[in-house]
Order: C-alpha cells, then structure tokens, then sequence
C-alpha cells in the first residue's frame, strides 16, 4: 500500500482528539505478549555486561542483547531471519579491528 501520509514515531499511531488535532498516544502501556526464553548467556567486557538472550513469541524467535553500564540497560533485537547476517557483520568487524592499527596519541 502506498500512502502520503507519514508514520507517527516509533510506530505509534496519532489519535484525533476532540478538538481535532493529532496527539500522539505516549501514555498507553504496550500489551504484554508471552515471551520464552531459549538460551542465555553473560559477558563482562571492561565496565560493559552484555546479556544475550535467544527468545521466542508467537511472532516468532529472536536474539535480544542487552548492555548494562553502571545500572543503566540499552538494548537491541535481531529477529531470528537476520543472525547469520548479524554474526558475518560482527565477524567483518572483528577482523577489521584486529588488521587496523590503533591510533596512538
């Protein structure tokens, strides 16, 4: 479907109020959805943890990696179709950062 119109951001959809201007619903809780997990595993990097979690919900699996630094969480998902195309990514970077010289001050 092709439309003009714009999304809301974050996938939010704007409501009309009664006074006819879009507002963006902020406030509605998102619905629970059941979530299993199938693995999990930590690791401490320097000050970093990062928590990879493979999980499955009815929309289907997917890995969630979590980063904790002093308390405060980020974190990203990558849906199950798109980890070989993740891990070859994480490979290309790992092997460019180990063939660039590090910069000295």
């Amino acid at each position: 479907m092709i439309t003009n119109q714009r999304s809301a951001p974050y996938g939010r959809s704007p409501q009309l109020t009664h006074h006819g201007y879009n507002q963006l619903k902020f406030n509605q809780p998102k619905p629970v959805v059941a979530e299993d997990t199938l693995k999990s595993a930590e690791v401490q990097i320097e000050r970093k943890a990062f928590v990879f979690t493979l999980k499955e919900n009815p929309r289907g699996r997917f890995l969630r990696i979590t980063e904790d630094v002093g308390g405060r969480r980020d974190t990203i998902i990558v849906p199950s179709t798109g980890l070989i195309e993740f891990q070859k990514l994480i490979e290309e970077m790992v092997k460019a950062s180990e063939a660039i010289p590090e910069k000295t001050a």
